[in-house]
């Protein structure tokens, strides 16, 4: 294998962003000149781990080293030339770092091959590209974006045509196969599409989008934005995760079930443990105040919100939790864009192997478990906690992340339940 030398070599690169996400997934990098790519490659390179956010430090704590996986090595001249990035794993006392997401989702990969599977997973990032008032408020970049039903616009698509190429040139000069750039169904909402890898490359390419949507469209003039629901009265962003598994390179998931999915019995199963722990999940794949403005949408201008409210399944039906479009794939669909790729991919797999090993079916296709998923995130922390499995995923390193992205959850919750919002002075002012 090529050393993280030769490829910067190879690439042109004069720097080097070294990076990983927090649990909130704050990406975190420092700068590193390809002169100290040497010492980069060998020993990492150190944070203050508590200056990162939300890792699990305190600032008594030793350094967070931040080491390369060279496979992930990305040159992006596009973004400015001679520069790369390469994703690294959080290392402290020489040891991965238990509340590193994406050491999380590398144990959790590494327990599906011990069992004999290899995960698959593809994403739609879902994003809004808006600009801020003088007063904070939002706006949508395209002021003529305003249709009420905008979805596929080819007009709305045009006018954005310089942001979506540069997008898509990167990806696919990447090798990421882009193959579909859209208008979405909010106002200012875009999707654009990448071939599916190996789950922790596609939980890698996620961070690296979001990064290159970021800084790509705030050289336009626009905030490329993540938040779930931005408007109100618009349609929310997911992050939706198709997930498949394969045996010795042999698909899994085709069957010769008689029913109109074809699934395996080993698919139902894996089906069934992600409707069993929907729940909890939603803890980890919607974790912000604002994702529950999304999931508990019920009207938006467009008609539809897009988001499932219960946890069931069936074939190629977008009002489910779980859609099945085909025999090859399953599309979890719970999730938004505020999701930590690593903690989804993480969440899901661990979710669906549970089912696997406890044999579980998921019902008749169009049925799940009782009941409604959480309505605010304190509810859908509540339920994580007190779901062995979904806490699992996140202490699979070592004991203490799961309490520990609870606390933090919590104390989000109570922070915007203290803020006094205009909905409340209008509503309650002169009410009594």
């Amino acid at each position: 294998m090529e050393t993280l030398k030769e490829l910067a070599e190879q690439a042109g690169t004069r720097f080097i962003l070294a990076l990983f996400v927090d649990l909130r997934g704050k990406p975190c990098a420092k700068l590193v000149p390809v002169e100290a790519v040497d010492e980069l490659a060998e020993d990492g390179v150190g944070f203050a781990g508590y200056a990162v956010g939300a890792i699990g430090q305190e600032p008594k704590d030793p350094d967070l080293i931040a080491i390369p996986d060279i496979t992930s090595f990305t040159p992006i001249p596009f973004v400015k030339e001679g520069l790369a990035l390469v994703h690294c794993d959080p290392h402290v006392g020489g040891k991965p770092w238990p509340y590193a997401p994406r050491v999380i989702l590398k144990s959790i990969i590494a327990k599906a091959a011990a069992m004999g599977y290899q995960p698959w997973v593809g994403a739609e990032v879902e994003y809004f590209l808006v600009q801020r008032n003088e007063d904070g408020s939002l706006r949508t970049a395209d002021a003529a974006d305003d249709a009420d039903q905008p979805c596929y616009d080819a007009r709305g698509v045009f006018r954005m045509y310089d942001h979506l190429t540069s997008i898509s040139t990167a990806m696919n000069d990447l090798g990421w196969g882009n193959y579909a750039n859209d208008h979405e169904d909010g106002n200012g909402q875009f999707e654009q599409n990448f071939a599916y890898a190996d789950a922790l490359t596609t939980a890698d390419r996620v961070v690296t989008l979001r990064y290159l949507l970021s800084v790509m469209a705030a050289e336009r003039g626009m905030v490329a934005t993540f938040m779930p629901k931005p408007f109100g009265d618009r349609t929310g962003s997911g992050l939706h995760l198709h997930l498949s598994l394969t045996s010795q390179d042999a698909a899994v998931f085709p069957g010769e079930d008689e029913s109109e999915l074809g699934l395996s019995p080993t698919a139902y199963s894996f089906v069934g443990g992600i409707l069993e722990h929907a729940q909890a999940l939603q803890g980890l794949i919607a974790p912000t105040v604002n994702s529950y403005k999304r999931t508990g949408a019920v009207a938006t201008a467009s008609g539809a919100s897009w988001a499932p409210r219960t946890p069931t399944y069936g074939g190629n039906d977008r009002t489910h939790y779980i859609r099945v479009p085909d025999n090859q794939r399953i599309e979890m669909r719970g999730g938004d864009a505020a999701a930590n790729p690593y903690l989804a991919v993480a969440g899901a797999l661990g979710a669906g192997l549970d089912g696997i090993e406890r044999g579980v079916h998921p019902g008749p296709i169009g049925s799940g478990p009782a009941g409604e998923l959480p309505d605010t995130l304190l509810q859908a922390i509540d339920l994580m906690v007190a779901d062995p499995v979904v806490c699992g995923v996140l202490d699979a390193v070592g004991p203490g992340v799961a309490d520990y992205f609870a606390d933090l959850k919590r104390a989000e919750f109570r922070e915007y339940h203290a803020a006094v919002s205009a909905w409340e002075i209008d509503r309650y002012l002169t009410a009594f």
